[in-house]
């Protein structure tokens, strides 16, 4: 079962003023099935809180841990494998790399550990049927709709069964009808596959989605009230 636990997280950037505050005293506890949204106005620590929960960037007091491992008492190696094995991204950019396929990009998390299985190859194949690309499989990111490649990032992204999946904005490039679509995958994830799911969006009506919504204000994070 997937845990993470957020004790007391703060993220400040000095200047030379004074330091600059954008988290502040962060605290959250999700356990595997959960599935929580993040709202709050442009600049007020969203994707900072998400990529300090990544393991991209370290808060400057606090401690992080999923599954009882804090990601940032690891040494750099073991902190890059534990971040690919644990963590699913779905960015809104996506960040497919435009010279792979749609399989060979699902596949690219696998890559680290060098030539993918034949397991490791069916389970990509099925995630790729799963969101309804089977017919996409060897096309290029370019050759692809906004949708599409949001679905193949989704994809990409539980290649490894993560303990946690966060997707930054990931509708926000995208049309209401593809972005219901992408949302409707994203929220199917932590039945199908035992995992949390926490989501930045500024969409109110996907916000209300989930069971958990919180918003950050003022460096807070608090439970949001969508009524």
């Amino acid at each position: 079962m997937a845990e993470l636990i957020v004790e007391h997280v703060s993220k400040r950037y000095s200047t030379p003023a004074e330091d600059l505050v954008v988290l502040e005293d962060i605290q959250l506890h999700l356990a595997s099935g959960d599935r929580a949204a993040i709202i709050g106005p442009s600049g007020c620590g969203k994707s900072t809180l998400l990529h300090i929960l990544g393991a991209l960037d370290p808060p400057t007091t606090g401690k992080v841990t999923l599954d009882g491992t804090d990601p940032f008492s690891l040494s750099p190696d073991k902190l890059a494998h534990f971040r690919n094995d644990r963590i699913g991204f779905v960015f809104q950019d996506h960040h497919l790399l435009p010279q792979l396929t749609v399989l060979e990009n699902v596949l690219v998390p696998a890559l680290a550990k060098g030539r993918p299985s034949t397991d490791t190859i069916s389970r990509a194949k099925h995630l790729i049927e799963r969101v309804g690309l089977s017919h996409r499989e060897s096309h290029l990111p370019s050759e692809l709709s906004g949708g599409e490649r949001g679905r193949t990032a989704v994809a990409r992204a539980l290649l490894h069964q993560p303990a946690l999946v966060l997707a930054d904005e990931p509708t926000g490039n995208l049309d209401p009808e593809n972005a219901q679509r992408i949302f409707e995958l994203l929220l199917d994830i932590p039945k199908s596959e035992n995992s949390i799911l926490i989501v930045v969006t500024h969409s109110h009506d996907l916000a209300r989605l989930v069971e958990k919504c919180y918003r950050i204000e003022k460096g807070r994070l608090g439970v949001a009230d969508l009524s």
